[in-house]
């Protein structure tokens, strides 16, 4: 009887159960043929018959490698020279346990090393060695459908979900032990993610100057003390180094080369990466997705290399500070910089599953002006993504290979994180970055006010001429556009600072020049080589101004003390404008009266309006219920947030 050898010619290995039987068919018939040290030639295409090893380690060498081309009759493992390799006969189909279904997983995750001869030349890489002998471990004597590894993933999925602590993941596997001596499983929390980190993709580990002067990383990564301000790389007690160097700071990095490649690794996620071609709004009102942007359109025409492979991707970023310490009193400001795939349907891109989390800045202080210092190997990497790229395997295309290159499109942030990663301070009279040197603004009572909106207008507008809202006519055009030779041009006048927060270095406060306008620096962006041709480089997160807008718009309407904007100090800047006078703070006796204003509710107006709110109701998922956030007495709301708001408005 011939013996059947069509499985060895199949690709997609861990989503066949051909493959599987086939091999579990093979281990099986070439038992009696290892030598008197255990060992066996390797058919897979790493080894080619050339190398010999243990039996166990022959499994997972083929279904990673893949069995070698050409090896038509099995003469090193029992077939005799004679057999005709070309006839095939149905596998066997019983006695072997069925496929567990973490192979599909590691087809996935070793994908690039599965296919190593499409990409041009053999891996010797053993990291998946363990994974494969937990694979093949049964959990527990007799129970051959649950393997050692899918058991320990999933109980380090529940830990993740539930928030098991690590210590109480240790007790539970020592009561497991207890309770079944003879379970296949770790002993340990450690020993489960040394394991588990060969499967997931990691992150690197660098330390940071005290003062966020610099990172000891690539030329500084040897030295003890930090090249600007001369601190030490580690904390000291009573002067002197403990016996363990422990860094001040930690810079956690994740690399985005080996996330954007496993989204190519499963044929469904590839699909989508292809989506921004095919999804393009047919409706040029209408823009439901950045592919349907001017700034995308007009990077296409700068890069035509780069957009002639529509599987090259396009990436955003987006920046934020949060207290890793939920709401305790402790000020701490640690960040993270999150970046998202705009290759992907509008539907999937922002979900949390596919956000990619690349840097974790530690605090206790937000970095501020030193933003650039913590992305220097975020920056690094993406020069590197877009002038070399990356060999990806394609799952969508029969596991084809090309080089996958990206580009960062822009960035997302609220106005604080924006003046950080742009250089463009958000504060002072030219906060505004798009009206630049231009922005219209006076000092009032406390604090900058900025005006002369009406000058988006029509020229012919009403509006433009009435004096009640500065007690001026408005004739200046809207604010002009600045080119990137201009924007160029005042960045070359900025002077270099020195990074850090040291008193001596860094930290010494200076004031700008009148020339260098509202940049304080320039930013570490500009390294990218395609970062100057970007129409739109940094946009403001429309959900903070929003929920800004509407907290003020409901507590100037509801008359609320502590978020109103009709305050005293604004009646006393219409005095001193000379407008409203309808408005004016004016004394009744000893009392200081404020006359009511025309758009802020009577009290019972304000009952009715929070009354409404209360018994909205919303379609499931849609809204949370409003009816918590309104006030027992019905005067106001509280604790609204972000998407509430953008319901009310």
């Amino acid at each position: 009887m011939t013996i059947d050898k069509s499985w060895t010619t199949i690709r997609r290995r861990g989503s066949s159960n051909e493959f599987w039987n086939g091999l579990q068919h093979f281990l099986q018939m070439v038992k009696p043929f290892v030598n008197d040290r255990g060992f066996i030639k390797y058919p897979c295409r790493r080894c080619l018959n050339n190398a010999s090893h243990q039996l166990e380690d022959l499994e997972s060498h083929i279904f990673r490698n893949g069995f070698m081309f050409g090896y038509n009759q099995w003469i090193h493992h029992g077939e005799p020279a004679t057999a005709n390799a070309g006839t095939t006969v149905a596998g066997p189909s019983g006695g072997i346990h069925e496929r567990d279904e973490m192979f599909d997983m590691l087809d996935d995750i070793i994908s690039e090393d599965a296919d190593e001869d499409a990409v041009g030349g053999p891996s010797s890489n053993d990291q998946y060695d363990d994974l494969f002998a937990a694979l093949r471990s049964e959990l527990y004597p007799g129970v051959s459908s649950f393997s050692s590894l899918n058991f320990l993933v999933k109980l380090m999925h529940l830990k993740v979900l539930n928030k098991w602590t690590n210590k109480s993941f240790d007790e539970l596997l020592k009561l497991l032990k207890l309770a079944f001596p003879k379970i296949d499983l770790v002993e340990s929390h450690y020993e489960a993610k040394k394991l588990m980190t060969k499967i997931g993709l990691g992150y690197s580990s660098i330390h940071v100057c005290k003062n966020d002067c610099a990172l000891f990383w690539k030329e500084n990564s040897l030295k003890d003390t930090c090249p600007v301000c001369s601190e030490s790389r580690w904390k000291l007690q009573s002067g002197k180094r403990s016996g363990k160097n422990v860094p001040h700071k930690v810079l956690r990095y994740f690399p985005v080369g080996p996330r954007l490649k496993r989204l190519f690794a499963t044929s469904k996620t590839a699909k989508l990466m292809r989506w921004h071609s095919t999804g393009k709004s047919k409706d040029n009102d209408v823009m439901r997705h950045p592919v349907d942007g001017k700034s995308w359109q007009e990077f296409d025409k700068w890069h035509p290399q780069f957009a002639g492979d529509v599987r090259n991707v396009r990436l955003g970023l987006a920046a934020d500070g949060f207290n890793p310490f939920g709401n305790m009193s402790l000020s701490y400001s640690m960040w993270h910089v999150v970046l998202t795939t705009y290759n992907l349907p509008p539907w999937i891109c922002m979900k949390a599953e596919y956000l990619m989390l690349s840097l974790l800045i530690p605090g206790p202080q937000s970095p501020g002006k030193d933003m650039d210092v913590f992305l220097c190997p975020l920056i690094d990497e993406l020069k590197e993504l877009w002038v070399h790229g990356l060999d990806t395997r394609d799952a969508a295309y029969e596991n084809g290979v090309f080089r996958m290159r990206a580009a960062l499109l822009w960035t997302v942030n609220d106005f604080p994180a924006r003046s950080s990663l742009s250089g463009w301070s958000g504060q002072g009279y030219r906060t505004c970055p798009t009206c630049n040197e231009d922005t219209p603004s006076m000092w009032v009572i406390g604090k900058t006010a900025y005006f002369g909106h009406r000058r988006f207008l029509p020229t012919n507008h009403h509006w433009r001429s009435n004096l009640q809202f500065d007690g001026r006519t408005e004739r200046k055009r809207p604010p002009r556009r600045f080119s990137t030779t201009d924007i160029l041009e005042q960045l070359r006048r900025v002077k270099t600072g020195i990074p850090g927060k040291h008193s001596n270095y860094g930290g010494v406060k200076w004031k700008r020049g009148d020339y260098e306008l509202n940049w304080r620096k320039k930013s570490i962006f500009y390294e990218l080589p395609y970062w100057v041709d970007i129409e739109l480089k940094h946009n403001l997160d429309v959900m903070h101004i929003e929920k800004n807008v509407c907290d003020s718009l409901l507590g100037t309407l509801l008359a609320d003390p502590h978020k109103s904007k009709d305050t005293d100090n604004a009646r006393r800047d219409l005095v001193k404008l000379g407008i409203k006078q309808e408005l004016h703070l004016f004394e009744d006796g000893n009392k200081l009266m404020k006359p009511a204003a025309d758009y802020t509710f009577s009290e019972g107006n304000r009952r009715k309006f929070c009354r409404f709110i209360r018994s909205v109701k919303f379609p499931d998922g849609f809204a949370s219920n409003l009816s918590k956030n309104v006030a027992q007495n019905d005067s106001r709301l509280l604790g609204l947030k972000s998407h509430d708001c953008h319901v009310i408005m």
